[in-house]
């Protein structure tokens, strides 16, 4: 039996006296596009956030690649390899396109010194736009430079916190054909993701939360309408 690149068992977790995550599991096989999905406020960006060492947990562990992980800090989980883009992005506005990528060489273990070739190749823009500054750029070239640092640091595992809220639709489908380009070439990648037809193009199984708890897993051919209804429709 082959273990799973990310195993989230028993997770639980609150924010002073509400809990926000219940005796969550997870597992993440290596090599799929796992679609974390839910309504607003359910507690996805708090799972991405326990899995990266942002938020502490209150009890559970986090393994990747089989290697407990959740009592390091989150620099170390990102030298472990696991990529992460933020909602929002979070790039440094003032520092130029170039060092913006330049920040993710310091989590590789290989001591390369200068941004891959790769990330201009998936994202051309980012060539043409060297020199600009961060907060210079669109937001859909914002979300391009956020993905291109978390790929410099070469993860195992790329976690994306709602990689298309407020992009225009044609850099939408850009991400779309990075990911699955990134995806078929055997990266894990894991998302939470809004956008049902975005999710269904890009994932290749689902992880669907209500409440703080995980209701619902199977791969994306199962998401069936009953299950949309009940746990996606607004």
């Amino acid at each position: 039996m082959t273990t799973p690149t990310i195993a989230i068992n028993g997770l639980n977790q609150r924010y002073g006296g509400s809990q926000i995550l219940w005796d969550v599991d997870i597992s993440v096989e290596q090599g799929s596009c796992t679609c974390i999905m839910g309504r607003n406020g359910v507690g996805k960006t708090t799972l991405l956030k326990c899995l990266m060492g942002l938020l502490p947990i209150e009890s559970g562990s986090i393994e990747l690649s089989g290697t407990a992980i959740h009592d390091m800090p989150a620099h170390q989980r990102a030298r472990a390899g696991i990529g992460f883009v933020p909602q929002g992005r979070e790039i440094f506005p003032l520092l130029t396109v170039e060092e913006n990528l330049q920040t993710g060489l310091a989590c590789r273990t290989d001591g390369i010194k200068t941004i891959p070739d790769r990330i201009f190749e998936l994202f051309p823009v980012l060539a043409d736009m060297l020199h600009r500054r961060g907060g210079d750029l669109s937001g859909g070239q914002q979300q391009q430079l956020a993905i291109g640092r978390a790929l410099v640091t070469d993860p195992q595992v790329l976690v994306l916190d709602e990689p298309n809220e407020g992009i225009q639709p044609n850099i939408v489908k850009q991400i779309g054909d990075v990911i699955m380009k990134l995806n078929s070439e055997g990266l894990t990648v894991i998302l939470v993701e809004q956008k049902l037809a975005f999710a269904r193009r890009v994932g290749t199984e689902f992880r669907l939360m209500e409440k703080g708890r995980v209701v619902a897993s199977d791969t994306m051919s199962g998401l069936s309408d009953e299950l949309i209804r009940r746990h996606l429709a607004v």
